[in-house]
């Protein structure tokens, strides 16, 4: 890890130690399993955000595919009887679908990455309202899915599938991202896409698989939700999950402008929300203050983020190792 990954988790562990000291509640089992099961549940789809972050774009649309994809996952299960690993596999190749939409859009159409995702939040979510006539599908009338809730929603030796899910997810993108050359080609495109053209590399492909892997953890946390929630409501499920997302990326150390970010400091991003919002919730403020306190958070970390980015301007160069000292 590097030095804004200790930093972060360094702040993680101060604040759940004042957290704790406020209420021991927090360091209870069924507390920590529950924000385990929500750190896995969020910190994968914010990957996903993280990776597209990377690039230099962003991704506004997430809440709505899970909407979209969630009534779609649920119709066929319980309505047409589908059976659940077709029904998986359907949503996954939807979210993988959709995020290759958004690439192209952004580097074929050269459209702005926030024009083409938001855009995308109106367009999915109304079209979800419209699939269901703006009703709910709850999960409670399907048959054989008891093997799909035990992998979705179950637990082994106390620990939620949905955190074990986010590990073997953030390992696989991290070797991507940290040890492949697909990894180097995404950091050089959010630094310099100009100039990483001219080198030769074809970035409308990399900006492209960027958005089908935030698609395809997309698909794979809408299962993960449906589950957690048991129904899917399309006005409102989903609703500003792109900000969680956003706001454990940014925390994680990606820059808006893209070209840095990596995948242990999405995690603890993650991380430190959960422990904020169980902070909010002991401390007594009121539930609806959320989002308020997400947005302060992204604000915060765009902030630090440009004041470190001043410093680095700033700071003049070091001297070359070996460099002769100017004559007396």
């Amino acid at each position: 890890m590097g030095r804004k990954e200790i930093g972060l988790l360094g702040l993680i562990v101060v604040i759940a130690a004042v957290t704790s000291v406020l209420n021991p509640q927090f360091l209870s089992s069924v507390n920590l399993m529950n924000m385990a099961n929500l750190i896995g549940l969020f910190g994968i789809f914010a990957i996903g955000q993280g990776l597209v972050i990377i690039t230099g774009g962003i991704d506004l649309s997430v809440g709505s595919i899970f909407a979209l994809l969630g009534v779609i996952f649920l119709d066929l299960v319980v309505n047409h009887e589908v059976a659940w690993p077709i029904a998986v596999l359907v949503v996954l190749f939807g979210g993988l679908l959709l995020g290759w939409l958004h690439g192209l859009l952004v580097t074929r159409a050269g459209l702005q990455p926030f024009v083409v995702t938001l855009c995308g939040l109106l367009i999915y979510r109304g079209a979800a309202r419209y699939y269901t006539g703006d009703s709910t599908i709850s999960l409670g009338y399907a048959d054989n899915v008891d093997a799909l809730i035990w992998l979705a929603a179950g637990r082994s030796y106390g620990i939620p599938h949905s955190f074990i899910a986010l590990v073997l997810v953030a390992i696989v993108v991290g070797v991507v991202l940290h040890r492949s050359v697909f990894g180097r080609y995404l950091f050089a495109v959010g630094r310099n896409e100009e100039a990483t053209r001219y080198s030769g590399i074809r970035t409308g492909a990399v900006v492209t698989g960027a958005y089908v892997l935030g698609g395809l953890l997309a698909g794979l946390s809408t299962v993960l939700l449906v589950f957690y929630t048991s129904s899917v409501s399309p006005s409102s499920f989903g609703n500003f999950y792109e900000l969680y997302a956003i706001a454990a990326a940014v925390l994680g150390g990606c820059s808006l402008r893209g070209g840095e970010g990596s995948v242990p400091g999405i995690v603890l991003g993650t991380v430190l929300l959960q422990i904020l919002q169980n902070l909010v919730n002991i401390l007594g403020i009121p539930s609806s203050l959320n989002f308020a306190v997400m947005g302060g958070v992204i604000l915060v970390g765009a902030l630090a983020d440009r004041h470190l980015t001043r410093r680095r301007v700033a700071a003049p160069p070091a001297r070359a190792a070996g460099a002769m000292a100017p004559a007396e």
